[in-house]
């Protein structure tokens, strides 16, 4: 009840279990005057007021004596239906006002309605018994024995809870529990600020300071009268245990009453600091300007003065584009680089990730290679950390050419993180991630997506997770893993809408262009491009192009998959999308006819392939290669091609090459070879959920003459995505409670979802999954 009075970690949390909820035998409701965002999507029921009949009859019910028409119509108007505010309303007034209505109108219109009500109800009350009100509404634990020594402080007898019981506002038993929130509302708010201090101060001289100091320390702050370091100290050093229990923002709730109650000016500062660097993490970003500007009025170091400019960046982050925002942090490293060089360091990496998130739409400011001449002209620690390592070959990569940054980064790839803290770890694993794909790492890009989505979800980094299952869901994608990556997508799209997330949807995008659906890809691209255009996110716009060229090739529109696959590569200094969009180019390109374009492009991704000297980069470019060449020549580097890739996890790729092969071995009039290799394409293609491309592949065999046997339709093909990932878990070996911990669900909607596999499969144990799974 009462949702919008939630903190906003509490509604973010409640809102997506109400995502979740599925299959239970169990309804979630929140009752709210305005739903928060954290709500939106979810089902709602407008409740109005009852209908004039069933007011009517509700109000009769609680009224003994006569009722004046009148005042009958006016309460039953007034209130609008409000059945609270019938049962709640008539109580207040007198029976005079009730006979005669001489009194209503002044009642009933005093501001608050019910609460007013409440409050001229306590009002009324023995001043014991009002002041007892107000000492239980001010601490929100109901702890009776607390309740009872912050009174006796206050002299206050045992007998004052008779009256307050018996108007039927309050109950005291194991807790102290008031009739509706808005009675707790009224009794507080109707002491003065004098009286509150003195309700908090004795329920802080009640608390025992052993047991719960952070409590006490909360009732303290409140009973202060003005600055108090002793306090401040108190709840300074309590934030870190009110985080570990309430989240992020209870504790930048304590470092903002310590940076409040602060009085020497520069612990002020410094203290708001702190506190508006904790509510940047936890997402409260009105209270983060207001904090920032208490640090400005404060005399600062300059370490402070370059993290007041580095958190004012953070928080701009939240509101502009990513190309602003990455010249706002390379701004904010160079003021930091000779105070903080570390720091420094740190934030020149940050804006390196950020110029990268822009690609080519990042604005003046943005530029990479102005960000990677800005990181290289600080030096290195020596020796370097794994951070500085990781760095030094995104800079060097960006500024001197990507054969002179490979060594570097695959260096930084492969350092030892084992003594690194988890939430370090945690930042350096996101952004070595593009790191791995950049220098054509399929092991590390395996290792590093596995090793975010697990850090994720075992530090509750909710604000990453999103971007941990689309990377994970990728990876899947490239490794023929299309059930899995489907179900990992849908993960991403639920924790997104939970989380009211930016993230763009990576792997979404990717799954429906090695799928061959041209309607969701389509409505897919179409939105992430508006978006990243808003966003100013354009390497959301490359891996959108990149995937309308992946699916154009894949359908046979080679004209339109030249014309995404140019755009997405535009940025010689891209990553990811704009690389392996050359290869997309190179194959739509040689099937219209423009061979300089092919040409041209091979020439980028040749350079990149002996530089990263991967199977997965040789594979490709020996496979473009073969498209560029004849005879003998093409022969070879198709067989090459399929030879590296074969060595790779990167299946789609080695699947596709085989294709190619054959799709070349039918043109040379080799129906015969054309036949095996194009079979062999085909059931891996298939069986990997890779439709259009297989399409292909049924094409190219009926032109030698040969219907594609079609396989019997898999046993998993009637499985939602969802129902193969739970199937494919407890086929592994995971409990019913591991597969729910993992996908974010109870193992009550693990075990409804089993029942379904069992029956679509025809099974009747786990035991018989691993035959009957692909």
């Amino acid at each position: 009840d009462d949702e919008q009075w939630l903190d906003r970690a509490s509604a973010q949390v409640l809102g997506f279990v109400a995502r979740r909820v599925g299959a239970e035998s169990v309804g979630l409701v929140f009752g709210a005057r305005v739903p928060s965002a954290e709500l939106a999507g979810l089902p709602e029921l407008v409740v109005e007021g009852l209908r004039e009949d069933d007011a009517r009859a509700l109000l009769r019910s609680v009224v003994a004596g006569p009722l004046d028409a009148r005042v009958f119509d006016a309460i039953v108007v007034e209130t609008g239906g409000n059945p609270l505010a019938l049962l709640e309303l008539p109580r207040g007034l007198s029976a005079a006002d009730l006979a005669g209505g001489f009194g209503l109108p002044g009642a009933v219109a005093l501001p608050g309605g019910v609460e007013e009500s409440f409050r001229r109800r306590a009002d009324a009350l023995p001043a014991d018994t009002r002041r007892l009100l107000q000492l239980a509404a001010a601490d929100p634990l109901g702890d009776p024995v607390l309740l009872w020594r912050a009174a006796a402080r206050l002299g206050i007898g045992a007998s004052a809870w008779g009256p307050a019981e018996g108007e039927g506002l309050v109950k005291f038993g194991m807790r102290v529990r008031f009739r509706h929130p808005l009675v707790r509302s009224a009794a507080y708010w109707s002491a003065s600020a004098e009286e509150r201090r003195e309700v908090h101060a004795a329920l802080a001289e009640a608390t025992d300071s052993e047991v719960d100091p952070d409590r006490r320390a909360w009732h303290r702050a409140h009973a202060a009268a003005g600055p108090d370091e002793e306090v401040a100290v108190e709840l300074e050093h309590g934030a870190g245990r009110a985080q570990a229990r309430g989240g992020l923002a209870a504790g930048a709730a304590f470092l903002q009453y310590a940076a409040l109650l602060t009085p020497d000016p520069a612990q002020r500062a410094g203290r708001a600091l702190a506190a508006a660097q904790a509510k940047i993490q936890a997402g409260a970003f009105d209270e983060t300007g207001e904090l920032l500007a208490m640090a400005d009025a404060g005399p600062l170091t300059e370490v402070e003065h370059a993290r007041v400019d580095l958190t004012r960046t953070q928080l701009a982050l939240a509101t502009r584009p990513i190309g602003e925002a990455a010249a706002g942090f390379l701004e904010a490293a160079k003021r930091l680089e000779p105070v903080d060089a570390a720091l420094a360091r740190a934030t020149h990496l940050t804006a390196m990730a950020l110029t990268f998130l822009a690609d080519r739409s990042a604005p003046s400011g943005g530029d990479v290679v102005a960000v990677a001449r800005a990181a290289r002209a600080f030096p290195s620690p020596r020796p370097a950390g794994v951070a500085d390592l990781l760095l030094d070959g995104l800079a060097v990569a960006f500024d001197q050419g990507y054969a002179a940054g490979v060594p570097i980064l695959c260096k930084a790839l492969t350092a030892d993180t084992e003594n690194m803290p988890r939430e370090q770890e945690l930042h350096w694993v996101s952004l070595a991630l593009p790191a791995s794909f950049h220098v054509w790492d399929d092991d590390r890009w395996m290792v590093l997506t596995d090793r975010y989505l697990q850090l994720s979800r075992e530090l509750g980094a909710m604000n990453r997770l999103p971007t941990a299952l689309n990377c994970r869901a990728q990876w899947l994608v490239f490794a023929g893993e299309l059930a899995a990556a489907a179900s990992l997508v849908d993960e991403a799209q639920v924790v997104t809408e939970a989380m009211w997330s930016r993230t763009a949807p990576y792997g979404a995008i990717t799954l429906a262009a090695l799928r061959g659906d041209k309607v969701e890809a389509s409505a897919l691209v179409s939105s992430t491009l508006r978006d990243a255009m808003e966003r100013g996110e354009g390497l959301a716009g490359s891996a959108a192009e990149w995937a309308m060229a992946v699916l154009n090739n894949g359908l046979g529109r080679h004209q339109d998959a030249l014309a995404a696959a140019g755009r997405a590569s535009e940025n010689p200094h891209g990553m990811g999308y704009s690389n392996w969009a050359l290869a997309e180019l190179i194959e739509a390109a040689v099937r219209t006819g423009l061979r300089d374009a092919a040409t041209g492009a091979h020439g980028r991704l040749a350079e990149m392939a002996a530089a990263s000297d991967t199977d997965w980069a040789l594979g490709l470019e020996a496979r473009s290669r073969a498209l560029l060449s004849d005879g003998q020549q093409a022969e070879t580097l198709y067989r090459e091609s399929m030879a590296r890739l074969s060595q790779t996890h990167v299946r789609t790729e080695f699947a596709r090459s085989q294709l190619l092969y054959g799709e070349w071995l039918r043109r040379e009039r080799r129906r015969g070879e054309a036949r095996e290799q194009l079979r062999s394409a085909h059931a891996m293609l298939e069986a990997m959920g890779m439709v259009a491309f297989a399409e292909r592949a049924v094409r190219e065999l009926r032109a030698t003459g040969e219907t594609a046997a079609r396989r019997s339709v898999e046993t998993t093909t009637d499985l939602t995505a969802q129902e193969a990932h739970v199937a494919k878990l407890a086929r592994d070996g995971l409990s019913n409670p591991e597969i729910g911990a993992r996908l974010f669900i109870s193992a009550r909607t693990v075990q409804y979802h089993l029942s379904k596999v069992f029956t679509k499969l025809d099974i009747t144990s786990r035991g018989q999954l691993d035959r009957v799974l692909v």
